[in-house]
């Protein structure tokens, strides 16, 4: 389902090809109509105020949620496991589920970051994407609670990954990702170590360009 690559896109870094795109990402968007009305209309605001920034300034405020802080990070293990060996295990075998249906990422590439992994979900039939997602939707619930505690647009996003899960999010589990990494883990020292695991962007070192991407999306 291109849905699913739509919300990748608009997660990953805005390049200027992205922003040139949005009206085509609408129409796929608008084409499926997998989204519920009122996250489909909050969408497209996000997405038409995007398409009006200046690239530079869309960039910098990608750059100062995502980058510079870690609580808000979209590599997802970094929410339930942290720093722990769990999350190593849990990499790998969420990259062998990605082998087992014929997708192979570079040895630079992180599994468990979120547009990767709704780039493989738009790969599976909904129903087995819309499990899958359910088994990290309350990860993503808690990343759109920190944004909009921030006043970020961007939470429009993650709510509207948040409608494709096959379940709810639990509350509880909910509260135990919003407790693994706080404010407290945006410090400089915290950064330094996000920075050194060379978090991947598909705009980024051996991914696809968002041009071909977005045009993926409406092919």
């Amino acid at each position: 389902m291109k849905t699913f690559k739509v919300l990748s896109a608009l997660l990953a870094y805005p390049e200027p090809d992205l922003l040139a795109h949005m009206d085509e990402l609408v129409e796929v968007l608008s084409g499926e109509m997998l989204l519920p009305a009122a996250e489909h209309q909050v969408l497209l605001r996000f997405m038409g105020n995007l398409a009006r920034l200046d690239p530079l300034d869309a960039q910098e405020r990608y750059v100062s949620l995502f980058d510079r802080n870690r609580s808000l990070s979209l590599h997802l293990y970094e929410h339930i496991h942290g720093e722990s060996r769990e999350r190593g295990q849990a990499m790998v075998e969420l990259g062998a589920l990605y082998r087992l249906h014929g997708v192979e990422i570079s040895a630079a590439e992180l599994p468990d970051y979120l547009p990767l992994l709704l780039e493989f979900l738009s790969m599976l039939p909904i129903k087995a994407a819309a499990s899958l997602l359910g088994e990290a939707v309350h990860v993503v619930a808690a990343l759109r609670e920190k944004l909009a505690l921030r006043d970020s647009p961007y939470a429009a996003v993650l709510a509207a990954v948040e409608t494709l899960s096959a379940t709810p999010a639990e509350r509880a589990a909910v509260e135990e990702v919003l407790a693994m990494l706080t404010l407290e883990a945006d410090g400089l020292e915290a950064l330094d170590r996000q920075w050194e695991e060379e978090a991947v962007r598909f705009t980024a070192a051996g991914g696809p360009d968002t041009a071909a991407h977005a045009a993926s999306c409406a092919g």
